[in-house]
């Protein structure tokens, strides 16, 4: 089994880069962010804050995150059922960005990213998966890209998802989760140690696609022939 990590800020591609290289190479792909988004939707959808720490973990109990792989696709199920494209809304963003700082949403979710990858081979992406999550990986990049190409991609990707959103909103709010997600005493999104950085501010999805698994190839070749 192989594990790769890729972390960067939100924006970066490191998403629907992670599902493509893993369907091409036939491996799981797994969105941590989905999940922390998936508690951040529970807490909003309650009427909390997630700066109210003692709610969110009160609400803990409550939460059962289910993640099934269907067709080769990761759905995420929050009680049974899945919530859909209502945990991408920007304001979730903030609030998956706000949960991930406590410590006990962190423990709660933590088993079950690292079960999924104990029992499969993955391609794993977060903020926080080469130095947490998967220390261990036989592959960590960093993606990222400038901030005004970040906030271009995530606001064009919601829009058409039909959301009512102003390309200026997008870039504030993205701003915004770059600094509290950087700047958290609890696994911050910064580069692990041993991390490659891969910048695609200027290649389109095709060329990063082709560009990534090429690299992919190249450094884990021996391992992907074994799988």
């Amino acid at each position: 089994m192989i594990q790769i990590a890729i972390d960067g800020p939100g924006g970066a591609g490191k998403t629907t880069l992670s599902k493509g290289i893993a369907k091409k190479l036939g491996i799981v792909y797994v969105d941590t962010g989905a999940m922390y988004r998936t508690v951040g939707l529970y807490v909003r959808d309650h009427g909390y804050s997630y700066e109210d720490t003692s709610a969110v973990v009160s609400l803990l109990p409550e939460i059962h995150i289910e993640v099934r792989f269907e067709d080769g696709v990761q759905n995420i199920y929050l009680n049974g059922v899945n919530p859909g494209e209502r945990i991408r809304e920007p304001e979730i963003s903030m609030y998956a960005s706000g949960v991930s700082k406590i410590p006990e949403v962190r423990a709660f979710l933590l088993e079950t990213q690292k079960d999924i990858a104990r029992k499969n081979s993955v391609i794993m992406d977060g903020r926080d998966i080469g130095t947490v999550i998967l220390p261990d990986a036989d592959l960590k990049l960093f993606m990222t890209a400038s901030p005004e190409t970040r906030a271009k991609r995530r606001y064009l990707e919601l829009i058409e998802k039909g959301q009512n959103v102003t390309f200026e909103q997008v870039m504030e709010e993205m701003v915004a989760r770059d600094a509290q997600d950087a700047g958290r005493e609890i696994a911050p999104a910064i580069p692990a140690d041993d991390a490659i950085m891969y910048d695609n501010s200027g290649l389109t999805f095709e060329e990063s696609l082709d560009a990534l698994y090429a690299f992919i190839q190249e450094k884990l070749g021996d391992k992907l022939n074994n799988l």
